[in-house]
């Protein structure tokens, strides 16, 4: 190597920045998203409707014997003692002060009136419940032996069962019109569902997407513990009392629970309570579900839970199974109950 070609390695390097590309800056939209560890893709779990999943095995839950018998006795001892106490007082009463006992004795009279029209309503109520499922079995039948006589009987029970309703008045008007002209078991109860079942079967889906939609903005917005599963619970007892109205079966408190228990068991022995991807992307496309929290999500899948329970309580409730009209699809009544629900949240977190 010569001296000369020595001398230009070693001396200075030229390069030329205008002939080099010129790299763009960053911005804050080519940073990658903070993950969330509450979501999939984190390190956390998908929303599973924890809350709906709890407050239906709490419902469905039966509890053992010895429980019954404790709280059995346990009701028995308080009543004994609290009838002998008053009875000492009423009568020690009337003893020093006539006018005392007397009216002691007529508030004990009255709360025990008022107890036996309690205890009445109950009675009258789990008889309406029995009703419906009486017609429920009876349709059923006449479906399967094609009994044309029975399916007039239901019929005619239908007809009576709605005969004081204005919102009926209309159908029954129009069965009794058609009713003779048609000569098998299936028609008859078509014409049946169709005339008398149907505009109930709407006002029951109201029923059920404002329960959905109410446990859902609970779930989100309420971060207090355990408020999401006594809300869910709550909700969902009412929910599946208000369905048995509208159908006919007006029930009491315990005809109410004890409904609810027989709708959940079910969905819980059918493993329909379990959170899964049809519930995940039920409301548009699950596009809301990628861009909130988890809070939300869950918020979305107890609503959606709670939509399949109501669904599940208008067959149990509905004197007719579906046939004639098509039986309401959940995924349906959780895109009306919860679309735009969160769409204001969903909004902000695009803004951020």
């Amino acid at each position: 190597m010569t001296e000369e070609t020595t001398r230009k390695t070693r001396g200075p390097v030229r390069i030329d920045l205008d002939a080099a590309p010129k790299a763009a800056a960053p911005t804050p939209a080519d940073v990658a998203p903070v993950p969330d560890t509450d979501w999939p893709d984190g390190d956390g779990m998908a929303p599973t409707g924890q809350a709906m999943q709890t407050a239906a095995a709490l419902a469905a839950r039966r509890p053992s014997r010895l429980a019954r018998w404790f709280w059995s006795l346990l009701v028995a001892v308080i009543g004994f003692f609290v009838s002998l106490a008053t009875w000492n007082a009423i009568a020690g009463l009337l003893a020093a002060n006539p006018i005392l006992g007397l009216i002691a004795t007529a508030l004990v009279i009255a709360l025990g009136l008022v107890a036996l029209a309690i205890i009445a309503r109950e009675i009258a109520g789990f008889a309406r419940l029995g009703r419906l499922d009486r017609l429920h079995h009876d349709a059923e039948a006449a479906i399967v032996t094609g009994d044309l006589a029975l399916a007039r009987k239901v019929t005619g029970g239908l007809t009576a069962l709605y005969a004081n309703r204005d919102d009926t008045r209309m159908g029954r008007e129009r069965v009794a019109a058609r009713r003779d002209d048609v000569l098998d078991a299936d028609g008859l109860l078509a014409l049946a569902e169709r005339e008398l079942l149907e505009p109930l079967d709407q006002l029951a889906l109201r029923e059920v997407e404002a329960a959905a939609r109410q446990v859902a903005t609970v779930t989100a917005l309420v971060p207090l513990a355990l408020a999401d599963v006594v809300a869910a619970l709550t909700s969902n007892v009412r929910m599946i009392r208000r369905v048995a109205e509208v159908y006919g079966g007006r029930s009491g408190t315990l005809g109410s629970w004890r409904l609810a228990r027989s709708v959940l068991a079910h969905l819980v022995a059918t493993g329909a309570v379990a959170a899964g991807d049809d519930l995940l992307g039920s409301v548009a496309g699950g596009s809301i579900l990628a861009k909130v929290s988890r809070r939300f999500g869950e918020g979305i899948v107890n609503g959606a839970l709670t939509a399949r329970v109501g669904v599940a309580a208008m067959e149990v409730c509905r004197p007719l199974p579906f046939r004639a009209t098509p039986r309401p699809r959940v995924s349906g009544v959780v895109t009306r109950a919860l679309t735009g629900l969160f769409e204001g949240r969903e909004k902000q977190g695009g803004d951020g």
